[in-house]
């Protein structure tokens, strides 16, 4: 059985590298300009655009995984599963509750929610509440969605978000036999003894395949990352919250923790940006407006085919999580609407590379069951919010996303990119230092041949 890695592969890596080709190659077989221009004129753009979104979302960035980085190191997530084992609105609200406070890696996200289904967890509660909240409910993605999108994307996407786990649960619990969802805990179930579990991001490592291990008091503890492994810390106390916010131990949790997180995402963060600034300068606007030309067929039905669309778009691009937000206000600038671009933030759960992983831990009919779930949930409820939010007035206009206007100017950004800056070196300096016990003889540190 292989082993879901928190980064992308090779593979990812070169179709992704098809597609920013690709996105070249329509500009220039679209563009009216001669190419010596339009390579200048869009290259500049697609380097501003790219830096605009780095600049407006790195203080928000470091502040969103040291908040998450806080709340997974002070305070405590045993017996999780016990809570989540019925599907009624107390087990869903812990799910969504437990979700918003833990990891956004899209990745982590779903080793851990079917590591709480195995355990008996619901489907309902574990697949639909846990496993969405905490990629798209979660503090980090918020902030970044109110930077580059506005206030009303945030409402949205918190709106839409319980609607979409409430059509999942739904989905589970109404329509899914109960045989099939027994029948996937069973797969989950028969592969305990394949892999063990990763102590510090809760993913599923195979001890045989991974390089990250350390051997401690007699027993061996196998990581999917260096930066779990360098994270780990077997003596953590167990003081309450004000005692850890409080001492430079506690602070050094969170910085291992936080640099957990970043060790996860920031090669989707960056490929977001990277991708959100290809087609901001590539593609020119006429292609844009060829592609959504307007309710041709009346409003409704524009908005469900670009709903569809977002969410296709959404799987078909690789990126999770954060990193989707970049591209999503390129797409809303350029004319895809409100709720399908919410349809694409949702459709981060059904990349290819985590629905393969479904299809490996659940079999192949459940896999397709959640993967086509998550789809039609994503539509459904980017089609409804966009209609709601119509109603009460409060779509904002996509002029207003500018991010390639934005310059880099001595005012309340550069503070607080400055402030960011600071935190982030000194919480890598405690990442860095020696956790407690490290320096303790019955811990050793070792490379698996």
């Amino acid at each position: 059985m292989a082993t879901l890695q928190p980064h992308m592969e090779t593979r990812e890596y070169a179709i992704l590298t098809v597609l920013a080709l690709a996105t070249v190659g329509i500009g220039v077989f679209t563009t009216s300009k001669p190419l010596s221009t339009f390579f200048v004129e869009s290259t500049r753009q697609f380097l501003t655009t790219t830096a605009a979104m780095a600049w407006i979302t790195w203080w928000a960035l470091v502040i969103g995984f040291a908040i998450a980085g806080g709340v997974e190191a002070w305070t405590s997530d045993e017996k999780v599963s016990d809570l989540l084992e019925g599907h009624g609105w107390r087990e869903i609200g812990y799910g969504s509750l437990f979700g918003f406070v833990s990891s956004s890696c899209s990745y982590s996200a779903i080793a851990t929610a079917k590591n709480l289904f195995k355990k008996g967890g619901s489907a309902a509660a574990t697949l639909g509440a846990f496993m969405f909240a905490s990629t798209n409910l979660v503090i980090e993605i918020g902030i970044v969605i109110w930077l580059l999108l506005g206030w009303q994307f945030l409402v949205a996407d918190i709106v839409g978000g319980f609607m979409l786990i409430g059509l999942m649960a739904s989905g589970f619990v109404y329509v899914t036999p109960d045989e099939v969802v027994e029948e996937a805990r069973r797969n989950v179930q028969d592969q305990q003894d394949e892999t063990v579990q990763d102590p510090v991001c809760g993913m599923e490592v195979d001890p045989d395949e991974t390089e990250y291990s350390i051997e401690y008091e007699g027993e061996t503890y196998y990581f999917c990352s260096q930066s779990c492994k360098e994270s780990f810390d077997p003596e953590a106390a167990t003081t309450s919250i004000p005692e850890k916010a409080t001492s430079l131990s506690g602070w050094k949790e969170l910085a291992d923790k936080q640099w957990k997180e970043w060790g996860m995402l920031w090669d989707e963060i960056a490929i977001g940006f990277i991708f959100a600034g290809l087609i901001a300068g590539f593609i020119p606007e006429a292609v844009w407006t060829s592609v959504f030309s307007g309710a041709t067929f009346g409003l409704p039905v524009y908005v469900f085919w670009t709903a569809v669309l977002g969410a296709v778009i959404g799987v078909a691009t690789f990126v999770c999580s954060v990193g989707n937000v970049p591209f999503g206000a390129v797409l809303f600038s350029n004319g895809l609407p409100f709720g399908s671009v919410l349809s694409y933030i949702y459709a981060d759960l059904i990349v290819p590379p985590i629905m393969d992983a479904y299809r490996e831990y659940y079999g192949a009919k459940f896999a397709a069951i959640l993967s086509g779930m998550i789809f039609v949930s994503a539509v459904i409820t980017g089609f409804v919010i966009h209609f709601l939010f119509l109603g009460l007035g409060i779509i904002p206009d996509p002029s207003s996303v500018k991010i390639a206007e934005v310059k880099i100017e001595a005012n309340y950004k550069m503070v607080l990119n400055i402030l960011a800056t600071g935190f982030f070196a000194f919480l890598y300096w405690l990442h860095r230092q020696d956790s407690a016990g490290q320096g303790d003889q019955s811990m050793s540190a070792s490379t698996v041949d």
